[in-house]
């Protein structure tokens, strides 16, 4: 609020007074009031109105800059009505009345919406647990049959469910993780095995060194964050002499993770784009490139207090790096 928009708003009490001003000033006339006295009388109260003014502005100026801040400071600003006061002038009252109903059926509405999204949430994750049964059998035995064509097609089904998993786990994820302390070459050695079919048939050498370090995470969501990490490095192989290698760097009181393969790498203006939701890059054509798996490791690891992180040179490499703390997390 500008001094100018204030005297706005007071036009119309400005015109009263100065009507009652030429009424006293006429009166005193009336009574043959000395001039001199006349007009000390009215500068008197001219003075005392506009000191009256200047008072109520800077109090409603102090005000105004006060809800404002409370605003600025409150997280969850649908609550401000829980913080104003109501006020006593009878103008006032109906903008607050109106603000209130407006505030009340807004919190409604998002109370209403955080049900539905729950509900859905929890169906998605009861479909993607009842579906990854017969998908499983479905695999195994297929794995049995040898049979190499439709296997991939139902581990590929498999993967996607599990993404869809996640992806409804990540709007939540302080109700789903829980971090104790793990074995980094344990989970490695597990993802390797899992994708041991993928890196035999792309003719993949891996090699891992230095995976004795422990850490303390969640062992599920790393577990899904590194499948998606290790998907992608199969995913854009080169077509001969690909390797894999996966191994642990320390540094002060931090321990990285690296993934690096030879792969066909990513080009550079595309490099700050790879953990947009939905980006797949416009030289990756594979048909089953859905640009979710580095989004929600993206996402994944920003809530396990993981900085992931991907440095790659266009038809050379690709190095994906997690930072891990060594520090427990309680």
């Amino acid at each position: 609020m500008n001094i100018f928009s204030y005297l706005e708003s007071k036009i119309l009490n400005i015109l009263c007074h100065s009507t009652l001003f030429l009424i006293l000033y006429t009166l005193l006339k009336l009574f043959k009031i000395p001039t001199s006295i006349t007009f000390l009388i009215l500068i008197m109260f001219i003075l005392f109105y506009i000191t009256s003014l200047i008072i109520k502005y800077l109090y409603l100026k102090r005000k105004n800059q006060k809800i404002i801040q409370q605003v600025d400071e409150l997280k969850e600003k649908y609550f401000i009505t829980e913080l104003i006061k109501k006020p006593r002038n009878l103008e006032n009252q109906a903008y607050y009345y109106a603000l209130t109903k407006a505030t009340k059926a807004m919190n409604d509405k998002i109370s209403e919406l955080e049900s539905a999204k729950k509900e859905y949430e929890e169906y998605i994750e009861s479909f993607v647990h009842e579906i990854k049964t017969p998908l499983s059998a479905l695999s195994l035995t297929l794995e049995n049959q040898k049979n190499k064509k439709l296997k991939p097609e139902i581990d590929k089904i498999d993967e996607l469910t599990e993404q869809i998993l996640y992806y409804a786990r990540s709007q939540n994820p302080e109700k789903d993780y829980f971090i104790k302390k793990i074995c980094l070459e344990d989970i490695i050695h597990s993802l390797i095995l899992k994708n041991q079919y993928y890196l035999l048939q792309n003719k993949i050498e891996i090699h891992v060194e230095n995976l004795k370090e422990e850490i303390y995470t969640d062992e599920k969501w790393l577990t899904f964050i590194l499948s998606q990490i290790l998907s992608n490095a199969i995913k854009y192989k080169k077509k001969d002499k690909s390797k894999i290698k996966i191994h642990t760097e320390k540094q002060d009181k931090k321990l990285n993770l690296i993934i690096e393969d030879n792969g066909i790498g990513i080009k550079e203006s595309e490099l700050p784009r790879v953990f947009d939701k939905g980006f797949t890059g416009s030289n990756r054509t594979k048909k089953y490139a859905t640009g979710m798996g580095l989004y929600l490791a993206k996402k994944l690891s920003e809530s396990l207090n993981i900085h992931l992180k991907i440095e790659s040179e266009y038809l050379k490499y690709t190095k994906v790096i997690l930072e891990f703390s060594l520090q427990k997390k309680l």
